[in-house]
């Protein structure tokens, strides 16, 4: 069992895929950790020796902001955003779509669940 970052990684993925499952560490990154290290793409998790794992995690430490530390940044980032009220910032705190999107229809996961509201009603005209 592989464990970089505090992550077990799988053991019957191919390393290419199974580095994807560190927070930060996408495709294409993955690739250039692994080149780097001198270990073929298709070599699954499973079959990496200590040597291999450990130039892994040399390479990842070094180079990479993974996991804990990446979340962090990013919950600051976004923090900051809210403190100098940007446009950003205001949406952030409201719970809307920051980039653009449309919120008259759409845009469930940022809102939750719908929330009916019901319509007025009229008031019969007295003589």
């Amino acid at each position: 069992m592989a464990r970089i970052a505090g992550i077990d990684l799988p053991k019957n993925k191919r390393s290419e895929i199974g580095l994807t499952y560190l927070y930060g560490i996408g495709r294409t990154s993955a690739k250039r950790i692994l080149d780097r290290a001198g270990i073929d793409w298709n070599k699954k998790i499973g079959e990496l020796n200590d040597d291999e794992v450990a130039k892994i995690r040399a390479i990842i430490t070094s180079d990479f902001k993974v996991e804990g530390a990446l979340r962090s940044e990013t919950q600051m980032n976004i923090k900051r955003l809210m403190d100098i009220n940007s446009y950003r910032g205001l949406r952030h705190r409201k719970g809307l779509p920051v980039r653009g999107q449309r919120t008259r229809t759409n845009s469930r996961t940022r809102k939750g669940k719908r929330k009916t509201v019901a319509g007025k009603k009229k008031v019969a005209a007295k003589k």
